[in-house]
């Protein structure tokens, strides 16, 4: 039997860890110093107008810098740093070139000749995955000989865990990116992901995981401190790897099994090959899930408020990332104005799927989606619609309050300052530097 090599690496000091991590599974070996290689972090989220917990939510600078440095001794000279980060304004540019210089890619453009590309202003290709499965795919990272995937370790509300496989949804194009929530035929987010890395170069992954963030991908999070690197030239290992660190058998994350049974692979990891720190000296069980009440139309924390009158259901697979974004907001601004009142008989429903419920007062579809779906639907008594794609504050705003639920303008109006409220939870600890996130000239 095959046997792919995985290392597990504790993180001790910078670059050497980073070398222990990649030279115990011979990862960068095999790459030609004439080769063209693509170095693929994962920037989920930025804003310029805030602070926000980086931590577990974005690949680090000293991950990254150490990667460039690495490839660079090996004599590699074409190296790409790409990434297509998820904005609250989907035509926002300025804030993706303002992360690249913040998180110090600018230094090692200047000092290793890096290309540093936002792909959503780079050319991108139609691929057929199979399956009926068309995606559109940056060029930049198709067209090079090698990809370097860095990935974080954390676990994913929707995915399970978010780590090599999902990373690659981050060079796909927006129209392909919502394309991915749309479920049909038992193609789902799950099967699509899965076949992200079919028509790639060959891929060298290793996942950051000095930070750790659980109930992820973003910084509404609960991140730890927990010094782990996992490396493999082959990027379904790490990945299942990476899965048991974060305490899951490969078996229960969907995404997994459906790239194991593409690749005729095991999901027990009897055909991977660990070097290094064994799983059990590093596993740490991490949630995916944010918790709602037993019936999933409430979170728990607002059912524990004593929140009544309001049903807003539990996100699923086919809530897509600017709506997913919104939805943690919305959340927020409901909680805010809660006055100890019930509301009135209020629905809210999400994603592309969801149905209304009949005996409502008011229901609400959030997003293009819903009022596609439903809008014609016999169980609606009062239709509020928001039609955008994603939604727009006002709208929002303006729909909760003709239900009777005076949210606060301000949280929506202000999307940018929302990730900073999340800041308290790290003030005065200091294994939460920000200095992972800096390179210096």
């Amino acid at each position: 039997m095959k046997k792919y090599p995985v290392s597990i690496v504790r993180y001790e000091k910078p670059l050497e860890s980073v070398r222990k991590a990649v030279s115990l599974c011979n990862g960068f070996e095999v790459i030609p110093t004439g080769a063209r290689v693509f170095i693929k972090p994962n920037i989920v989220y930025w804003t310029r107008t805030t602070r926000f917990p980086k931590w577990g939510v974005i690949t680090t600078s000293r991950v990254v810098q150490d990667t460039v440095r690495l490839l660079k001794d090996r004599g590699i000279d074409h190296i790409t740093i790409g990434e297509g980060t998820v904005l609250m304004d989907p035509a926002d540019r300025d804030s993706i070139d303002h992360a690249f210089e913040t998180l110090g890619f600018g230094v090692l453009k200047k000092r290793y000749a890096v290309r540093i590309v936002n792909i959503f202003e780079r050319p991108f290709r139609k691929v057929d995955l199979g399956h009926g499965v068309v995606l559109s795919f940056n060029c930049d990272i198709l067209d090079s000989d090698w990809v370097i995937n860095l990935p974080v370790l954390k676990t994913h509300a929707q995915t399970i865990v978010s780590l090599g496989i999902k990373n690659l949804k981050g060079t796909i194009d927006l129209s392909s990116r919502k394309k991915c929530h749309s479920q049909k035929n038992g193609i789902d987010l799950h099967f699509r992901i899965a076949k992200l890395p079919d028509r790639m170069p060959p891929i060298f992954t290793l996942i950051d995981g000095i930070y750790t963030n659980e109930r992820g991908p973003s910084f509404d999070g609960r991140i730890r401190r927990s010094n782990i690197l996992i490396a493999s030239a082959d990027i379904l290992s790490a990945d299942m790897v990476g899965a048991r660190v974060l305490g899951y058998d490969p078996a229960v994350v969907p995404h997994l099994v459906h790239a194991a049974e593409n690749l005729n692979r095991r999901l027990d990891l009897s055909d991977i090959k660990l070097l290094g720190e064994p799983i059990e000296a590093v596993a740490d069980y991490h949630d995916h899930s944010f918790p709602y009440n037993e019936s999933n139309t409430l979170p728990a924390p607002m059912e524990k408020m004593g929140i009544k009158g309001l049903s807003y259901r539990k996100y699923d697979l086919t809530l897509c990332t600017y709506c997913s974004l919104l939805n943690g907001a919305v959340l927020s601004a409901i909680a805010k104005a809660w006055k100890d009142q019930p509301l009135n008989s209020v629905e809210v429903l999400t994603g592309k799927t969801m149905e209304p419920t009949a005996g409502m007062k008011y229901t609400i579809l959030l997003g293009r989606c819903m009022y596609i779906k439903n809008k014609n639907h016999p169980n609606i008594n009062q239709m509020i619609a928001v039609k955008g794609c994603p939604p727009s504050p006002q709208a929002i705003i303006s729909a909760f309050h003709q239900a009777g639920i005076c949210i606060d303008g301000a949280i929506l109006k202000n999307l940018d300052l929302y990730p900073g409220t999340f800041m308290k939870r790290y003030e005065n600890r200091p294994e939460f530097d920000e200095s992972f996130f800096t390179i210096s000239g």
